[in-house]
């Protein structure tokens, strides 16, 4: 799936809800903070991590294209 920028960049957590994929910021926090998220490929346990334009998230199966 893809996810369009409104601004420059997208927190991790943020893109995670905006694609629907976890139901609030808690769960977004749980699932990173349990290294359950992949960014670009490599586990990423920031949830304020800054998703630019290119960037790939991969979660339960899932996968994010960060379209800017």
């Amino acid at each position: 799936m893809e996810l369009k920028l409104r601004d420059e960049f997208i927190k991790l957590g943020q893109a995670l809800k905006a694609a629907g994929l976890v139901d609030s910021g808690l769960d977004a926090k749980i699932v990173i903070q349990d290294g359950l998220v992949q960014v670009n490929g490599e586990v990423d346990t920031r949830r304020g991590r800054k998703l630019y334009d290119g960037d790939v998230v991969e979660f339960d199966g899932d996968t994010i294209h960060i379209v800017g």
